[in-house]
């Protein structure tokens, strides 16, 4: 791997990021349902900065930003990754997940809106939740990335044949005869 960071590709990253953290967004309703559980991380993020009506739009943008700067990084580091495509994307996110977890316990006490919103330490049910969307994240933003940074595939080699079209053999393959004392 490179030490120097392409733009175009950490710029192409970035994109794919936010669009995989908007799906993320997206599906947050649905998750709700399914596990049973009130943890938004649009709201968490909004909530953190404003205590009004605009916490959506405001928790959205940090949301889609989060998204990419992840996928920018991602652009760069995923490359070198010693694993099949289809799983660097979601190996990586859920890396995040496991690592950042715990900080659930300083929004749990620190929140400005900590009241609000669900407990985190001991929440299994949002533990798994958060598990789903950076799986969810990882496999978009992983396929996004994979088809915008594609370099060309390189064309199967072809082998060269050892006889022309005459039928006579390659003209490489001929034998010189060259007179004594040449």
């Amino acid at each position: 791997m490179s030490a120097a960071i392409d733009r175009t590709r950490t710029l192409r990253g970035a994109v794919c990021g936010a669009v995989a953290a908007a799906v993320w967004a997206l599906q947050q309703p649905l998750d709700k349902v399914v596990f049973a559980s009130r943890y938004d991380d649009v709201e968490l993020l909004g909530k953190a900065l404003t205590r009004g009506e605009g916490w959506y739009p405001v928790g959205l943008a940090l949301h889609m930003q989060n998204g990419a700067t992840f996928g920018a990084v991602y652009a760069n580091l995923a490359p070198a990754l010693p694993l099949p495509r289809v799983a660097r994307g979601p190996t990586l996110a859920l890396a995040e997940h496991v690592s950042l977890w715990p900080l659930g316990l300083v929004v749990d006490r620190f929140h400005p809106a900590r009241k609000e919103l669900p407990r985190f330490a001991g929440n299994r049910r949002a533990y798994a939740q958060a598990a789903w969307r950076h799986l969810l994240f990882g496999l978009v933003l992983g396929e996004l990335e994979r088809r915008v940074n594609a370099g060309p595939e390189p064309a199967p080699p072809q082998p060269e044949p050892d006889f022309s079209s005459n039928g006579h053999g390659s003209l490489d393959h001929a034998v010189t005869v060259s007179e004594p004392g040449d």
